[in-house]
């Protein structure tokens, strides 16, 4: 009983008056202004209206008379384990039973749910959620508690200061007196907004660190999970797109009389990016679709393939481009080396392959626009949406429902899906609901991608194999060109997020340059799972082996000797290299590669065994060791490595988008592999011991695995792949 007072009082305080601005939260609120800021879609997991009576202290949670403790998640549940995150920094600091926390998401509202990494905008991203909610929802929590403790210490009569909470449970252990939060709901919201909060120190956790269930699993196992596909409303059509079969062509004229014929079929709409077909379900519209009549006009359509990119490419590359990074002078140095290495590294275009098709249900009426989808970019959707339809972004109400995952796919900055299906909904009679479906082969061909790359480096190293010099030229697409983004992401002409994991290269070099060449072509880009990394990570660590290997010295034993400045880089190096048996003989065919990379400000290091057998290449055992600050939850860090490791170790085997002729020629599956079951390998997780913020853990795992097995295969068959897919030759 002693121990729980002490720990009340060794609370770090905070204060909420700055917690209303700085940090987002809304306190205060009245039973009328709670139910009127809750969504009221028609049966929709997490948007209908509470009870009146429900205590709802700020933005981010609500606890009802039957004892019910409702998080509100800012952020999307798009797999990667946000809702259990957000659920786990309430409940911590509310000392809640984690079996009476439930989770719904948000709705649009940048005012009280903004990401506070990204200023006046709401949305998920960056491997952001919890990073930046680290505070605000403990507090949130704090907040919470100590209105139920006042609540209670005024009921019972008793000092505030004797009352412990543990386990969703007030008690006065003088008296004997508990209650259920449930039990106290209406007397704490009677009770004024605490003007400071006190936050655990990190040894008082119960929850944060601990192997937690996740709160989205038993809704996706029995089926009750609500996604864009599950909504169902009255008189709700379905529509389709025709999008053009090259970038840039546009129609010049439709027949729509055999479409219209279809069964089902109720209307035929142009719209900017197309022709979309409605019909009273999904397969009516499609076969609608297949029948359409529709001329082209490509006049100004795209018409290069993949090989023709890369050669303008490999041009552009012979030129000096925009400086990201200058430091001494690499040129002289590289004259005084020793010895001197080249090397160009490609990877190609890539499509996300959500498994969830992009979709979107949207309602025009007088009162505005409802949208129901998997949300990831609130704010930026919403204003692009009111920018149609001539009306105020607060007119447009979304609805945030679960999302089959997105891999950035739905964090798009011209909300590409979503205005096309505000503008098929213009077109029907105001209030009649309709939902867009892509299919995959929609995406595939039609979509936006991981822009294709090529790196051209150089390095020199001296009679001692210590290096001297690197060089590192960047060509590709800047995916934040003519978005919102732009004056934030380039500065310079640099495109910060193309030479993210290559300007700040933390291997130490007296004389270093990166630059960068940013082409324009028609082919919409987009992040992709860790974003610059995806590519940097690629070219950097594996010639960091090759110049390990110029110097003559073990790939780990040289990286540590260029890590000093960076340890926590060091650290998940060593961790991993110890966990792995490095130094070990692998056997026959077999070989062992290392890399390491920071991205989202985690580190993370990994260590891939791989054989090679009849021209083939097989990975495996991957050995991560992550160092992602304070271990939320270490089950779903290590679902976060093992997932991401794995989407990117489909990049490093399989996946492959490629144009002929300006036509994208994968559709499926079937022709766009990704990694299958049998192809994953065994696969351990070492998480670093930490008091650090915690720190992203949804992509900093993808972009470390393909230099891994790329060196891996080297050391196997002292053949070095320099592009991506790897494919021996």
């Amino acid at each position: 009983m002693k121990t729980n007072r002490i720990v009340n009082l060794s609370r770090r305080r905070f204060l909420v008056a700055g917690m209303t601005t700085g940090a987002g939260l809304t306190l205060g609120l009245l039973p009328a202004a709670r139910a009127a800021m809750r969504a009221s879609g028609p049966g929709i997991a997490g948007s209908g209206p509470a009870e009146a009576a429900d205590f709802q202290p700020n933005a981010f949670l609500r606890i009802g008379r039957d004892n019910t403790v409702t998080v509100v998640s800012k952020h999307l549940e798009m797999g990667q384990g946000t809702y259990t995150g957000m659920a786990t920094l309430v409940a911590e600091e509310l000392d809640a039973d984690w079996e009476q926390i439930r989770v719904e998401g948000a709705p649009a509202d940048a005012k009280r749910y903004r990401n506070l990494y990204w200023g006046e905008a709401q949305g998920t991203g960056g491997s952001t959620a919890i990073a930046n909610s680290w505070e605000q929802m403990r507090q949130a929590g704090a907040a919470a508690r100590q209105m139920l403790i006042e609540a209670a210490a005024q009921q019972w009569q008793v000092d505030a200061a004797d009352i412990e909470v543990e386990a969703g449970v007030v008690r006065h252990p003088d008296s004997g007196r508990s209650a259920r939060f449930g039990e106290l709901a209406d007397a704490a919201a009677g009770q004024a907004v605490p003007q400071e909060v006190l936050l655990k120190d990190p040894a008082e956790f119960r929850l944060i660190g601990r192997r937690l269930s996740r709160k989205d699993s038993p809704e996706k196992i029995d089926g009750s999970a609500v996604f864009t596909l599950d909504v169902q409303l009255p008189d709700m059509l379905v529509a389709v797109v025709a999008h053009p079969p090259r970038f840039g062509a546009r129609v010049r004229t439709f027949d729509a009389t055999a479409a219209s014929a279809v069964p089902g079929v109720k209307q035929v709409v142009q719209i900017p990016s197309g022709v979309a077909v409605v019909g009273r379900d999904f397969w009516s519209a499609k076969r609608g679709r297949d029948a359409l009549q529709i001329e082209w006009d490509e006049s100004n359509a795209f018409a290069l393939g993949s090989a023709e990119i890369l050669e303008r490419y490999r041009a552009l590359a012979t030129e000096p481009g925009v400086v990201a990074r200058s430091e001494g002078d690499s040129a002289a140095a590289l004259k005084q080396a020793a010895k001197v290495i080249e090397a160009e590294y490609s990877v190609p275009f890539l499509a996300h392959a959500a498994m969830e098709p992009m979709d979107c249900v949207a309602r025009i009426d007088a009162d505005g626009c409802e949208i129901w989808n998997g949300e990831q970019m609130q704010t930026g959707d919403q204003q692009a949406i009111a920018g149609v339809l001539g009306i105020e972004a607060e007119k447009v109400r979304i609805h945030m429902l679960y999302a089959g995952g997105s891999f950035g796919r739905r964090a798009n900055p011209n909300a590409d899906y979503l205005l096309e299906a505000v503008h098929i909904a213009k077109a029907l009679q105001p209030g009649i609901p309709l939902k867009l479906v892509w299919s995959r082969e929609d995406d595939m061909r039609a979509g936006y991608y991981r822009p294709l790359y090529l790196h051209r480096l150089r390095a020199g190293v001296d009679s001692e194999g210590r290096p001297l010099s690197w060089e590192q030229r960047i060509v590709g697409q800047s995916i934040v060109a003519d978005t919102a983004f732009e004056p934030m992401l380039v500065t310079d002409g640099v495109d910060q997020t193309s030479v993210e994991g290559a300007a700040n290269l933390p291997y130490t070099f007296a004389n270093v340059r990166v630059d960068l060449h940013s082409p324009k072509l028609p082919v919409p880009v987009l992040w992709w799972r860790s974003v610059g990394s995806t590519h940097t990570a690629f070219a950097v660590e594996c010639f960091i082996d090759e110049l390990a290997e110029a110097a003559g010295k073990d790939p780990v034993a040289f990286r540590r000797s260029l890590l000093a400045k960076h340890p926590r880089h060091l650290g998940v190096l060593n961790l991993a290299a110890e966990k792995a048996g490095w130094g070990e003989p692998p056997g026959r065919n077999r070989g062992r590669g290392v890399a390491v990379h920071e991205s989202f400000n985690s580190y993370v290091a990994q260590v891939a065994e791989v054989t090679v057998r009849r021209g083939a290449i097989y990975v495996d055992r991957v050995v991560i060791a992550v160092d992602c600050g304070i271990p939320v939850n270490p089950d779903v860090i290590e679902a976060q490595m093992q997932g991401g490791m794995g989407f990117g170790l489909a990049a490093a085997l399989a996946s492959e988008l490629t144009f002929k002729d300006g036509r994208v020629e994968q559709s499926n599956f079937h022709d766009y592999l990704t990694l299958r079951i049998d192809q994953m390998p065994e696969v351990e997780v070492h998480i670093v011991p930490s008091t650090q913020p915690p720190t992203g853990v949804g992509e900093p795992a993808t972009p470390v695995i393909a230099p891994a097995v790329a060196n891996a295969v080297y050391a196997a068959t002292g053949q070095r792949l320099r592009r991506l897919p790897l494919r021996l030759g």
